[in-house]
This record gives structure tokens, C-alpha cells and sequence, in this order.
């Protein structure tokens, strides 16, 4: 398994995370419909809204999976902050030289990701992203919401770091 590098600037993007701690997992309405709207549009069974910690990759929302953790190392999302401004799209995750062997793909099904960095502060504390189980790709408008989804989830971080200050 190809593990994901750590960013060069990875103590600032730390920081940027732990400004979260206190933002409780699936607890707000805003979350849910976020990841609702993205598993309609993208037409997805699975969609999740990830943050990206040192060593490990936790829900803020999803629906279509359990809210979870597990480790950084196996998580797609942590490839996908790489690009803070860019969305990650695979097509078909058992084609793909980097992710193919990972036990999401392996054990669990996985075929299709298409993640979007949400961003705070230019950091990337993890994404927006959709799953599949079945190899696909997304149209130009279901990409273009995806992201625009993602900028509203950024848009509701910020709020919730503000009212907490």
C-alpha cells in the first residue's frame, strides 16, 4: 500500500485541525444535509464530510456509512488534501496504481472517489467526497456542485469556529 505523503507544510495544517476538537461528529443539521446533498447530486450511495488528522481520518457527517474513524495511511481523502484546490476524481480505485491494493478497495468494495479539499485558513483539514461501489465518474455540473458543496461545508466550519470563540 502506498501511503500518502505528509504535506511540507503539515505543522500548520495541524494547527489549523486542531482548532476543531469540540466540533462534535454528525451532531449539527447542516452537516447531514450537506453530505445528503452531495450523495443526490453525485448519485452516490456513500458520502462524507473527513477530516484529516495526524494519524487518523474522522466523519464529521455521512450518510451510507457508519460515522467512523480509521488511520490516515489507508484513507483516500488524506491523497486528496495533497491539492488543496483541485478535486480528486477516480474513476475506478482497483485501476489505480496508488490506491488499488487499500483494504477499502480490497475487502470493502470501493471502486469510485471523487473528494474536494475543504479548506481552512488555505489549510486543507480534509474533504467533501462521494463513494461508490461501482466505477463511474461525474458529469461537469455534478463535479461543479460537489465543490460547491465543499465551499458551503467550509463556510459552516468557519461559523461554527466563530461561535465558539
Amino acid at each position: 500500500m502506498v501511503k500518502p505523503p505528509i504535506p511540507d507544510d503539515e505543522a500548520q495544517r495541524q494547527a489549523a485541525v486542531d482548532r476543531l476538537h469540540g466540533v462534535a461528529p454528525g451532531t449539527h443539521a447542516a452537516w447531514q444535509d450537506i453530505v445528503h446533498l452531495a450523495s443526490l447530486i453525485c448519485e452516490t450511495p456513500t458520502a462524507l464530510v473527513t477530516v484529516i488528522d495526524g494519524q487518523r481520518q474522522w466523519f464529521i457527517s455521512s450518510v451510507g456509512a457508519p460515522p467512523d474513524e480509521g488511520t490516515r495511511d489507508a484513507a483516500f481523502c488524506a491523497h486528496a488534501i495533497l491539492e488543496p484546490d483541485m478535486p480528486m476524481v477516480v474513476p475506478d480505485a482497483r485501476e489505480d496504481p496508488v490506491l488499488s491494493d487499500y483494504h477499502s478497495v480490497v475487502a470493502e468494495g470501493v471502486r469510485f472517489y471523487a473528494g474536494v479539499p475543504i479548506n481552512l485558513d488555505t489549510q486543507p483539514l480534509g474533504t467533501l467526497c462521494v463513494i461508490d461501489e461501482r466505477p463511474r465518474d461525474l458529469s461537469d455540473e455534478q463535479l461543479a456542485s460537489l465543490q460547491l458543496l465543499a465551499r458551503i461545508a467550509e463556510r459552516q466550519l468557519a461559523c461554527e469556529l466563530r461561535k465558539r470563540n
